[in-house]
């Protein structure tokens, strides 16, 4: 059987059409988009599948009808008419004004070209944006169709320079809000973005847009589902570990099934089923570790977070939410949504798999303590002890890490200054493992400060900073309690810091009595 090609690195709707690469059919997805709504906004992680749906909605509206034969929209839509597509994408160095404004332009031109239509002038793109859709619609006597990709690059590209992500802002909400008056001359608008900025900030004259990021019907419309694994990929996967492929690459959630990254999947194929970080290495978290250091984070929240309307609310520059940020980023997703019962949602959020939280932690390994050689060894002996079950092995190796911690690293991060850091050390040991962690697991006693659950061992542990007797703390709560039903040995582990020497001061344990 001669399987398609994989579109590695492809993006564009004809050239996969054309050249008979394996195509996942998003069209019912599209059709009905199309049907119910005219402005519409999506929020997916990078590399999720966004620009290839937006290049599909574009060949959609032209007519190209030959590029869909065979999928599921052919014998629905109507190929006698057609629209003209103005597609706004960003593409190049944005990382100054000029850049931003040039490349705003640089893509104005292109469409320019394109529709044989030009701007009067094309010194204030905001503008040239409004003269250039009315232009267009009067040639064609017809609505414009407006796709916009990765709106928010200008933005998210300078988070760690505050005033030009701040200029950026402005210049992209004035070129944004044409499109609240052009009304009489669209179509169809659809723009794509890693975040959703609040409305106070860039959407601001965009409060026509309907935001389907989490709305059901529409949470397979990029990425990868089990059923596609399944179904059409799975002669490409032969031989391969499902399972721990699943674990590795699945789990992100939009509130339907649960998804892969397209990234993911085709890199995984494409090198020869080696399991690696193929998303994860394409953008580093720099400005997330930055926040993370700015404001002290407790880091074993991320592995118990619960989010309410913020999640969707997003946030302005001026006042970003680190949880809010990790979520519409990527590195975390969806685990449940809880009904309130005062009527609304919270969203319990985890992440998503083995890829993320590996190299989430090996990145954050790196930033908190410096030790990008020596932390395979610690990682590996950690693994060992907790494997089976040597608390000597895992106390002699948690030393050892806070012993090698150089002393500048504590003084440049000023990490020292607040508790949560040596509980942070460890959980990101731990995390990079791959192990189920729950980090402030709540109790009808109050609050664990990590859990760790394998298969037949589970761990409590308490963090104290000072000569409280962490263990007695566990045992008094009888934090324990909440686990008896896993049927489980229950270990507990109380953890003392001291500041002053900067490592464990004491380290108790006891296996939990039924």
């Amino acid at each position: 059987m001669k399987l398609q090609k994989l579109p590695i690195g492809i993006q564009t709707f004809s050239t996969i059409r054309e050249e008979n690469y394996l195509y996942i059919d998003k069209t019912k997805e599209a059709l009905e988009l199309i049907e119910n709504y005219k402005y519409i906004f999506l929020s997916r992680p990078r590399r999720f599948g966004k620009s290839l749906f937006l290049d599909t909605l574009s060949e959609l509206f032209a007519g190209n009808k030959a590029l869909f034969k065979g999928l599921y929209i052919y014998d629905k839509w109507d190929w006698k008419t057609s629209y003209p597509v103005i597609k706004i994408s960003f593409d190049v160095d944005l990382r100054s004004l000029e850049n931003i404004k040039a490349s705003l332009l640089s893509s104005l031109e292109d469409n320019q070209e394109k529709l044989g239509v030009a701007c009067k002038t094309n010194a204030n793109v905001s503008i040239c944006f409004k003269e250039f859709i009315q232009a267009v619609s009067k040639k064609y006597n017809q609505k414009v169709v407006v796709l916009i990709d990765e709106y928010d690059k200008a933005i998210l590209d300078n988070l760690d320079q505050m005033e030009v992500a701040s200029q950026a802002r402005e210049i992209l909400k004035g070129f944004y809000t044409v499109l609240k008056g052009s009304d009489a001359y669209l179509k169809f608008v659809f723009l794509t973005g890693v975040s959703k900025f609040s409305k106070s900030s860039i959407f601001s004259g965009l409060n026509m847009l309907t935001d389907i990021s989490l709305n059901k019907k529409f949470g397979d419309i990029c990425g990868y589902s089990q059923n596609d694994i399944e179904t059409s990929l799975k002669h490409y996967l032969v031989d391969v570990d499902l399972e721990k492929f699943q674990r590795w690459y699945n789990g992100y959630n939009f509130l339907k099934s649960a998804m892969y990254n397209p990234f993911d999947v085709l890199q995984f194929i494409g090198n020869d089923f080696l399991f690696d970080n193929y998303w994860f290495a394409t953008g580093t978290p720099t400005f997330l570790i930055k926040l993370i250091e700015k404001n002290n984070y407790f880091l074993p929240k991320l592995a118990n977070l619960t989010l309410g309307k913020q999640l969707l609310d997003s946030f302005d520059i001026s006042n970003i939410n680190l949880e809010v940020i990790l979520y519409q980023s990527g590195y975390l997703t969806i685990e449940k949504q809880i009904e309130k019962r005062r009527g609304g949602f919270e969203y319990k959020l985890k992440i998503p798999n083995e890829e993320v939280k590996t190299s989430l932690g090996d990145n954050l390994i790196d930033f908190m303590t410096n030790q990008k050689t020596e932390k395979l060894n610690y990682q590996d002996n950690l693994y060992d002890a907790l494997m089976e079950n040597d608390l000597s092995l895992f106390e002699t190796s948690l030393k050892a890490i806070f012993a090698s911690i150089p002393y500048n690293n504590y003084t440049k991060n000023r990490l020292q200054n607040y508790e949560g850091f040596y509980a942070s050390v460890v959980y990101v040991y731990l995390q990079s493992l791959g192990f189920d962690i729950i980090g402030e697991d709540v109790t009808n006693k109050g609050r664990i400060d990590l859990t760790i659950k394998l298969k037949d061992i589970i761990y409590i542990l308490e963090f104290k900073v000072g000569n409280s007797n962490a263990l007695a703390q566990i045992k008094e709560k009888n934090y324990h309690e909440k686990y008896l039903q896993d049927n489980k040995d229950i270990y507990l582990i109380g953890i003392n810091f001291d500041e002053e020497e900067k490592n464990i001061s004491a380290f108790t344990w006891a296996k939990a009595q039924d």
